[in-house]
């Protein structure tokens, strides 16, 4: 694959140092919880009130900026070039996983290289 260069502020070892704290695996085993919950009537409130929804992402536009193609673009996200393509001329929407991550993407290109490197 190609090596790509990206502009941030941020250095890698800052945009590292900002997942430091985060505990993945705590954070999917909660959302299981709450969903569990969910599904036999016992959701507290609090989950309700924290859904939030993130601007739309043109996908195409993101692509582009990024100077990637479809097939690279797929591959940076775990998808197939179809998915990329069918997000693109509208026939699909991304997941919500996906929303998220194309926005932290949109917002913070340099992610592109992190994940490049996982």
């Amino acid at each position: 694959m190609a090596e790509y260069t990206f502009k941030s502020n941020l250095s890698i070892e800052e945009i590292e140092n900002n997942f430091n704290d985060i505990d993945f695996f705590e954070g999917v085993k909660s959302g299981l919880e709450e969903a569990l919950a969910f599904e036999k009537g016992r959701a507290a409130a609090e989950t309700f009130a924290r859904k939030s929804s993130l601007p739309q992402v043109n996908v195409s536009e993101l692509r582009h900026s990024l100077s990637l193609t479809q097939k690279a673009f797929a591959a940076l996200l775990g998808v197939s070039t179809r998915t990329v393509e069918a997000w693109e001329v509208g026939k699909s929407t991304p997941t919500p996983t996906a929303k998220k991550l194309l926005f932290l993407i949109q917002k913070e290109p340099s992610l592109v290289q992190v994940l490049q490197n996982a």
